[in-house]
């Protein structure tokens, strides 16, 4: 096996296995190492609703293949040590190296001890199996189809409480390899040995990680971790899945989530402009009737309702059109503008239809979710909630789409748009806006929510406010006892009696949010305070060994059930880390 140089050996062992599972560009095959024994399992990034409806019961679903051993010719198990890497990983036992690689996104190459009779043992949940020529086949919910390149000296197929049990050892060979596909389908239509299928991923991460805009060596490894981040969670079009996307997690968040697309699009523009389109085209490819857009989608559907804490429809913040032109500012294509401007138009429209508080003429979340903010406290006093975060991304989508109109030659609507963003504005500021406490209030009931999160500073992020309005909120912002700080933005203030800084959205920080500061900082000129936030929120992500969903906002470690390996705090450091290494 070949030593690895560049960008492969700059990532390895950031693959551990246990919490980060070795996967490929596009795959739902996702392998693991099981924490107390020396073996290897398979989960797969589906929901697979048609075992459980609950759409979330993958994340309870056991593994579709357990105890995958390494044997020697004696079919005794091996223990092993594994080094890892974005193509390859390398697994060290008594009688040499075994390797796994992905031949495509559905097909593992195990590669055998060179010249030595070795194997294989494995469990396939709720399996059965029968032998074909040089390997078999086991049905389940997904079909596993395994190969052997070499002579066969072991096969045993037997059942074991209702799944099924699989061993094979194979003859001596210079590049001994076992197949294995899963999917819907399971045969093989290609068995490339071990050595072939890892040059090829090699080439494939290589060619991947060549396409990434350079930047400032303090900031290198953790750039291109994160750029491994964007292609592994990529899940190939399937289903529901009209496009390519990128998932916020796969072992967590399987799906795409409406406004995650948007952000891991921001980083995709920098090498791929079409896989940049396809975030947005992936979600608005099942907008509602009434112009919705849907909260996430997945293989097998799409959420649009939740019944938990309540019961209401669900949808994410409007950011899409302000994420358009972000693209549009790269990779100046019209044309996608114009294929995308009227699905924005009615979804800007169905918030105001469907959501408008009539007291205040502005628009309201009727769940929690909708906000993509869980648990943070503005929702504690119950829904629906007008917010002050809402209603700056609706000033900021309105002005989006005058810019859009602009483009597309509408002059009468790219006007129609400002005068509706400026006139939002207007109404945030005399609904809203309370002088005393220096920030924008969110109104339940027609009453103030007592909490103080940086969600009330949010329409900072609006240009045109006044001075004076822009001066208090920047007040609190750049308040160490409230925002500022070592490890910023909390998403609650750290005077609210409701901060807790490890918990979800009750506290710790989350660099979407950072990101969206440092854009409103630098869009009002603020750009010595938009850079320190861009440093601390670097700096931050890049303490850590991996890339997490969100940070303890008082040690600055990641969050005890933070998911690892997190789409839009790579995406976030990729685009920040680009500016920091262009603004020297």
């Amino acid at each position: 096996m070949p030593a690895e140089s560049g960008f492969l050996a700059l990532l390895k062992n950031h693959i551990d296995l246990v919490s980060v599972p070795f996967s490929e560009r596009g795959s739902r095959i996702l392998l693991f190492r099981t924490a107390d024994r020396a073996s290897l399992y398979v989960k797969l990034a589906e929901r697979l609703t048609f075992l459980n409806a609950d759409i979330e019961a993958y994340l309870r679903r056991p593994p579709f293949i357990r105890d995958l051993c390494l044997l020697d010719e004696k079919g005794k198990a091996l223990d092993f040590a594994i080094t890892t890497y974005p193509h390859r990983l390398i697994l060290s036992t008594a009688i040499g190296n075994f390797g796994v690689a992905f031949h495509d996104e559905h097909t593992l190459a195990i590669g055998l001890s060179a010249d030595r009779r070795a194997g294989i043992g494995f469990i396939v949940d709720k399996g059965k199996g029968e032998t074909l020529l040089n390997g078999g086949r086991v049905s389940s919910y997904r079909t596993l189809d395994y190969r052997c390149n070499t002579r066969l000296l072991l096969h045993a197929q037997s059942a074991v409480q209702g799944d099924w049990k699989v061993e094979l050892t194979a003859d001596s060979a210079q590049d001994g390899t076992i197949t294995m596909r899963i999917g819907e389908v399971g045969t093989i239509d290609e068995h490339p040995a071990f050595s072939t299928a890892a040059n090829r991923a090699a080439r494939r991460w290589e060619d991947w990680f060549a396409k990434a805009p350079p930047v400032d060596e303090r900031y290198r490894k953790t750039y291109y971790l994160a750029w491994w981040v964007m292609a592994n969670n990529l899940l190939s079009p399937c289903g529901c899945l009209a496009h390519e996307g990128m998932v916020p997690s796969k072992t967590k968040y399987v799906g795409l989530w409406l406004w995650d697309s948007a952000l891991h699009a921001l980083a995709f523009r920098h090498i791929d402009s079409s896989l940049a389109q396809n975030q947005l085209r992936a979600m608005l490819a099942h907008q509602l009737p009434d112009g919705m857009l849907p909260d996430a989608i997945y293989d097998e559907g799409v959420v649009s309702e939740i019944s938990h804490p309540i019961r209401a429809r669900v949808t994410k913040p409007p950011i899409l059109a302000w994420a358009a032109i972000k693209l549009y500012e790269q990779d100046k294509d019209e044309d996608f503008i114009r294929e995308i401007y009227p699905a924005l138009c009615r979804w800007n429209t169905w918030w105001f239809q469907q959501n408008l508080d009539t007291h205040t003429g502005l628009a309201q979340y009727s769940h929690p979710y909708s906000s993509g903010l869980d648990d943070n406290p503005l929702w504690d006093e119950g829904m629906p909630v007008v917010s002050p975060d809402l209603n700056t991304y609706l000033v900021l989508q309105m002005q989006a789409l005058s810019r859009m109109a602009a483009i597309l030659g509408l002059a009468g609507e790219a006007e129609s748009w400002q005068v509706k963003s400026t006139a939002h504005a207007g109404k945030m500021i005399t609904a809203l806006w309370d002088e005393q406490k220096g920030y924008f209030n969110a109104l339940h009931n027609g009453q103030p929510v007592p909490a103080l999160t940086p969600f009330n500073l949010y329409p900072l992020w609006i240009a045109h406010m006044p001075a004076e309005i822009q001066a208090k909120l920047l007040s609190h912002l750049t308040n160490p006892k409230e925002f500022w700080g070592k490890y910023a933005l909390p998403t609650v203030a750290r005077s609210d009696a409701r901060y807790e800084p490890a918990t979800m959205w009750r506290g710790p920080v989350w660099a979407n949010i950072n990101y969206f500061f440092i854009q409103a900082l630098s869009n009002i000129g603020e750009n010595e305070l938009a850079e320190i936030l861009r440093q601390k929120t670097l700096d931050m992500i890049m303490a850590q060994e991996g890339i997490f969903e969100y940070y303890n906002a008082a040690s600055g470690e990641p969050g005890k059930n933070a998911a690892p390996i997190f789409g839009w705090t790579a995406a976030v450091f990729i685009d920040l880390a680009i500016q920091a290494s262009t603004s020297q």
